[in-house]
């Protein structure tokens, strides 16, 4: 079993910035791949970038590219989302994940372990 803690979310301004961080204890997976999706009221569960064990891979959605950036601290066993540039469209609740995956993907059913979501909202 891995349990993953999220940190980070809260009230932003457009046009802000915050740090998701996804802790992990328990235990993990040597060449697992970790990712972030989220969900906004009314919407499936989207998502929104994964990163490769090393880091060295990384892949976003379109819609946060460029603005997103994921990274991880093996050492700490931590996932982190740096988001920049915030929009009110990014105002959902964020879950990292985790997977047994080699690859970096996008693709839910690839993640077995799942945070308990935090609140991410952005105001105009």
């Amino acid at each position: 079993q891995v349990q993953l803690v999220e940190s980070g979310g809260g009230l932003v301004q457009a046009g802000g910035s915050l740090r998701l961080s996804c802790a992990a204890s328990g235990r993990t997976f040597s060449s697992g791949v970790m990712g972030w999706f989220r969900q906004a009221p009314g919407k499936e569960r989207e998502f929104v970038a994964t990163i490769s064990w090393s880091g060295s891979y990384t892949y976003y959605a379109d819609a946060v590219k460029g603005r997103f950036t994921i990274s991880r601290d093996n050492a700490k066993n931590t996932l982190y989302l740096q988001m920049n540039n915030l929009k009110p469209e990014d105002t959902a609740v964020y879950y990292c994940a985790a997977s047994s995956k080699v690859f970096v993907s996008s693709r839910y059913a690839d993640y077995n372990y799942w945070g308990q979501g935090t609140q991410v909202t952005v105001s105009s």
